[in-house]
């Protein structure tokens, strides 16, 4: 069997495939985010810890030799750990608010967008940039005690096998990776002023690096591909990798994917061109911050399930009786398709009249504008996949096929593990079908009136989301 590993924001996960891309078996256990006035982090060793009981679960309800098994993860944040891989500070998640004030300083003195110009990267405060340059200033002890700055899935590469601390293109791609070389752009690193830190950035293994497992978790000797992170390896799972092709995942963080041969680093600096393990292409990636954390919140505030979601989507009209939401709910803001660190959710058209039904139904709406927002800035021409923890709603799903005005790939099971396990197929020439492997389960066509009204409150979407963005900046 193949196994693929995702080590996620709040869960991580194993799941088991067969040679045709059949899951055979699913194991998760939860993690937790320590959040405390715009600081988010992660503990490494429960991180890890999860990892190992997540696959020693695994292995013993699929009890067949492991052929392989491909490693994917959590993007950007900073993950310090030692000369032996273990952890310095608690890791600052992606998530993470604290370097927003000296993101602010770089947006207003043209660092931000220099660096966009070289790398195609647009940094937010959970980036690898900013935090670092933030505990250089504040934690310098941090970074004098560690070996590497590391991502999620390096370090749980590191300690899973032994190997040498090393990262790959595609989590390298932010903010310090030159696109075109696949190599650190040593101006980057100088314009953020951690020249002296530079040996803190791990070696670019291109392609992703491979080792055999240690024993913990997985058998002694299993090869282990340390792929792509989470992101572009859900694109791989959910087959979106021809030029125009793309990708929206509806979960903690809502991404927009597009794969590209095109390399243009004009425009409105936001999101970033991720590497792949393709030479000359790239996947135009719109990351928001806005995601199905927003619906939580409104859920958890309202009170309501969420198996009551369907339910109460059908209960109000589009439009949800006149309630709109810009769902920026963030601590640190939006980062895709704009960078805007203090912008914050806004709820307006509410009245004592107004529903739960109406509340979650804006919210889910809003949702939808800022996927279309962040997929036309990715230049989306092709089909479009969806996957992510909100597809688990039908009434979503065929409320975003409505919103987004176009036919939706549903994909559904681990699309990240599935993509890393295609990965590691690649890396290390086992032949798979890869159709096979990323055959969506479903197509969601939308109705042509609802998309027709949707596509008249997207444009006024958009108008209230410029004023915001005004009085966030004033």
């Amino acid at each position: 069997m193949y196994v693929g590993i995702d080590v996620g924001t709040s869960m991580v996960k194993a799941a088991a495939f067969d040679g045709d891309g059949r899951e055979r078996g699913v194991a998760a256990r939860p993690v937790q985010l320590t959040l405390r006035e715009g600081v988010v982090e992660q503990d490494m060793d429960e991180v890890y810890g999860a990892v190992v009981a997540v696959l020693e679960e695994l292995t013993a309800r699929v009890p067949e030799p492991v052929e392989l098994a491909g490693l994917t993860g959590q993007g950007d944040g900073v993950w310090l750990v030692d000369g032996r891989g273990r952890p310095v500070r608690p890791a600052a998640s992606w998530m993470d608010g604290r370097a927003h004030e000296l993101l602010g300083r770089w947006l207003a003195d043209g660092t931000a967008e220099a660096v966009f110009r070289r790398t195609g990267g647009a940094m937010f405060p959970g980036s690898p940039g900013p935090l670092l340059a933030w505990l250089d200033a504040h934690e310098p002890e941090a970074l004098d005690a560690a070996a590497a700055a590391l991502y999620c899935k390096d370090m749980v590469f590191r300690r899973l096998t032994g190997a040498a601390a090393t990262t790959d293109v595609s989590d390298a791609s932010m903010p310090f990776l030159d696109p075109r070389t696949r190599a650190y752009d040593d101006k980057v690193v100088e314009l953020l002023g951690l020249t002296h830190r530079r040996a803190l950035l791990a070696p670019v293994s291109d392609p992703v690096a491979t080792a055999p497992a240690l024993g913990e978790g997985l058998p002694a000797g299993t090869r282990v591909v340390n792929g792509p992170y989470d992101l572009p390896a859900c694109a791989l799972g959910a087959g979106a990798t021809a030029p125009g092709d793309g990708l929206l995942i509806v979960g903690t963080c809502l991404a927009a994917l597009v794969a590209t041969t095109e390399l243009d680093l004009g425009g409105e600096p936001a999101g970033l061109y991720i590497g792949t393990d393709r030479p000359g292409h790239w996947l135009r990636a719109m990351p928001a911050m806005v995601g199905t954390a927003a619906l939580d919140w409104v859920l958890t505030t309202t009170g309501v399930r969420h198996e009551e979601v369907d339910g109460l989507l059908a209960a109000t009209p589009p439009g949800a009786h006149g309630v709109r939401v810009l769902p920026y709910f963030a601590p640190s803001g939006e980062r895709a398709p704009f960078v805007e660190p203090r912008l914050r959710a806004e709820l307006t058209g509410v009245s004592l009249e107004s529903t739960p039904a109406d509340l979650i139904r804006a919210t889910c709406e809003g949702i939808g504008f800022a996927a279309r927002h962040c997929l036309a800035a990715a230049g989306l021409t092709g089909t479009l996949a969806v996957c992510g923890g909100g597809t688990r709603s039908p009434a979503w799903t065929r409320l975003l096929a409505d919103v987004l005005g176009r036919p939706l790939r549903v994909v559904e099971g681990e699309v990240g593990a599935r993509g890393a396990v295609l990965a590691a197929a690649g890396r290390c020439g086992v032949p798979l079908d890869t159709a096979a492997w990323t055959r969506p389960t479903a197509v969601i066509t939308p109705d042509a009136d609802r998309a027709a009204y949707y596509a008249r409150a997207y444009e006024e979407h958009l108008e209230r989301l410029t004023e915001a963005r005004r009085r966030a900046r004033a």
